[in-house]
């Protein structure tokens, strides 16, 4: 097989201001994988929280690349992968998903069917994407809340954690006023301590939130747990569920896990945390970094598998180099062509 990358700028439309930092771009590498005569593609991001910068990307996904090419098939390939090889241990999961989704994609090309086919699942899946309003101005919040509406958005997600928190429920109350019909989901991203969470929270229950994602600073389960038991709010574990090991120390004690393939390990991960929480009380969301409909498409073909889906990332682009998933009316969708679906922007197809 032969393994190639290359690595892209992508930039946002605008600067999206979250509580702990601001992001205007990042930077993408794609991992090629090409074995008679078919391609297959996977995208992996850079992340300052995660500590992923362009170097560190390229160097382990060379490295990979050059493991890959010992087997004879990307079948192979990919149930290696799957029992912890070619990546390896202490391979980040962002990378190890990038892989995965390269290999998903081609062994879906070989065998002429979608991803979600090959993960058990007959119907493409079709879900309400969550769409992010930043922390921002209370007028720029409400315009952008009724745009989306208009759009066909029915689940805004509202980023919190400005400094004044009185400046985070009155962002709330002014997109619920422009979008009274919408479902509000609110993310501080660990923000607030557990007494500021406890006197907010009930706040945005009476503004019709409907959950909250990852109040607490991550670190503390026990804390996220707790806060989960007496809050007016369902509470949703991000930060604080990244591994198997996490979903399984959270299951029962939070309503939700937001999942994303670039932090638990990509697709099988992500199945084996859904399984692992199944029954539990505690459901599935499935979340995104901001990245093109490649790093995107994975996830989608999951997507009916999850109470919230907060797949974006690909919708904040200044300009997305691939198209496939669309979202643009408030739904993501897998498509039915092989593979992951995906073709780049330019017209030219990628088979």
């Amino acid at each position: 097989m032969k393994v190639t990358q290359r690595t892209v700028r992508l930039d946002l439309a605008e600067p999206l201001r979250i509580s702990r930092s601001t992001m205007a771009a990042r930077d993408a590498v794609w991992l090629t994988i090409e074995h008679a005569g078919l391609r297959g593609h996977g995208e992996a991001v850079t992340s300052v929280y995660y500590g992923l910068d362009v170097g560190t990307l390229e160097r382990l996904l060379a490295a990979v690349a050059t493991d890959l090419r010992r087997f004879r098939d990307p079948e192979s390939a990919l149930d290696a992968l799957r029992s912890g090889e070619p990546a390896g241990e202490g391979t980040p999961p962002a990378v190890t998903a990038a892989v995965e989704a390269a290999l998903l994609d081609l062994v879906g090309k070989r065998a002429g069917s979608p991803v979600h086919r090959l993960l058990g699942a007959t119907a493409a899946p079709v879900a309400a994407t969550a769409r992010t309003i930043g922390i921002t101005s209370p007028v720029r919040a409400a315009a952008e809340a009724r745009c989306l509406t208009a759009s066909g958005f029915e689940v805004i997600k509202v980023k919190a954690g400005a400094r004044d928190p009185e400046d985070d429920v009155e962002r709330v109350r002014v997109i619920r006023d422009a979008a009274p019909r919408a479902r509000l989901l609110l993310d501080p991203n660990g923000a607030w301590t557990t007494a500021q969470a406890e006197a907010l929270l009930p706040r945005f229950a009476d503004l019709g939130v409907e959950a909250v994602e990852q109040p607490l600073a991550p670190g503390d389960p026990e804390a996220l747990g707790a806060l989960a038991a007496r809050s007016p709010l369902p509470v949703i574990a991000d930060e604080d569920a990244v591994s198997l090991e996490d979903a399984r120390r959270l299951a029962g004690r939070v309503h939700g896990v937001n999942v994303k393939l670039a932090k638990c390990g990509g697709v099988h991960a992500a199945l084996r945390i859904a399984e692992a929480i199944e029954g539990s009380g505690t459901a599935l969301m499935l979340g995104c970094l901001t990245a093109s409909s490649l790093g995107l498409a994975p996830a989608v073909h999951l997507a009916d598998r999850a109470r919230w889906a907060d797949l974006d990332g690909h919708l904040l682009l200044a300009r997305d180099p691939w198209t496939g998933i669309g979202g643009t009316d408030g739904f993501v969708r897998a498509s039915y062509l092989p593979g992951l679906g995906v073709r780049r922007n330019t017209g030219e197809e990628t088979a």
